[in-house]
């Protein structure tokens, strides 16, 4: 069987509460019914979409959750994927958490990140020789603490697992997460050096760039799109750079030919919940790459993927299996 995948980095426990409404700074807010447990962060959430999309891919989890009811919780969800191979999750400290604040009103949500265990993971968890796959996905940069230190040779720590990870014959992809302020130029930067797949949104690929993408009026300029992702192949960026937003995605192949498409047209009474698309997106991009499909191919999956993940409140119970996935054109036809 072709080797599979390996998805590392965050495991986390996501909480998400229904809001009314985000409150102002000392102002009360109504948490309403519908408080729910599930997996997190990109280990659980990429894995188990890649498990359900394919329940015949061989895909191995990697990272450290802890000696806890939390981190039993996560063995459980994602042991009810057969094809998923948990041998070599480590035990160590607690288990990241994360409360999601979910407003029902715009479906926007809010994280408040307890990092936990995660802040261990580092290469030292890793075995290269005992690995059996052709791709590895690690995310999430800036929320993987040891991963995020100095490196003297590469930049950061991070930057050195993908470059030995080539070194072991891997295709390379990562994943960040959206946040504001100076870190994104200090640490993302070098570990695109030794990328070959990057799927990041538009805030993201703006903050690594310095090219605006999204102004603070919310309103995006696609027309630069095409610079951002040259900018992203020019810092290492291999094979193939995406971005992608709530209105498209923009890409460029590994010949780097642009192109983009609009996303999937889902009505808003239609969209249940916004947590994890964007991982489910990224699963359908790496999951093509693994097929060996070109990147258009790829991207019509990672755009129904998303949609499938916009149909339920949770981060991948809507993910279902590749000719599912596809009837989401029928359903919402361009």
């Amino acid at each position: 069987m072709k080797k599979g995948i390996c998805v590392a980095g965050n495991l986390i426990l996501d909480i998400t509460y229904p809001i009314d409404g985000w409150p102002n700074e000392g102002e009360l807010t109504t948490i309403t019914d519908g408080i729910t447990r599930s997996v997190g962060g990109a280990v659980c959430n990429d894995i188990v979409d890649l498990a359900k999309m394919d329940p015949q891919i061989p895909l191995t989890a990697l990272g450290v959750i802890g000696n806890d009811e939390e981190g039993e919780f996560i063995l459980e969800q994602l042991g009810a994927h057969k094809n998923i191979d948990l041998s070599k999750l480590k035990r160590a400290g607690r288990t990241s958490f994360t409360a999601v604040m979910c407003n029902n009103r715009s479906k926007a949500r809010s994280f408040f990140q307890y990092r936990g265990a995660n802040a261990l993971f580092d290469e030292s968890f890793i075995d290269w020789d005992k690995l059996d796959c052709s791709i590895i996905h690690v995310g999430y940069i800036l929320l993987l603490d040891a991963l995020d230190k100095e490196d003297g040779e590469f930049g950061t720590k991070m930057a050195r697992l993908l470059a030995h990870a080539k070194e072991n014959g891997l295709k390379t992809s990562i994943d960040v997460v959206t946040e504001t302020g100076n870190r994104f130029k200090k640490l993302v930067p070098p570990a695109l050096k030794y990328t070959d797949y990057c799927v990041i949104n538009e805030l993201e690929a703006q903050q690594v760039t310095g090219i605006t993408l999204r102004d603070e009026n919310k309103t995006l300029y696609p027309q630069k799109m095409k610079s951002a992702l040259e900018a992203l192949k020019a810092l290492g960026v291999s094979t193939w750079a995406v971005i992608h937003c709530p209105e498209g995605a923009y890409c460029l192949d590994e010949n780097n030919v642009y192109f983009d498409t609009p996303s999937v047209p889902m009505p808003k009474s239609d969209i249940k919940g916004t947590v994890g698309a964007g991982d489910a997106f990224c699963s359908g991009i790496l999951y093509g790459a693994w097929k060996g499909w070109d990147l258009k191919q790829s991207l019509r999956i990672a755009n129904c993927a998303a949609v499938a993940a916009l149909s339920e409140k949770g981060a991948t119970e809507g993910l279902r299996t590749i000719d599912e996935l596809l009837k989401f054109e029928e359903i919402y036809p361009y």
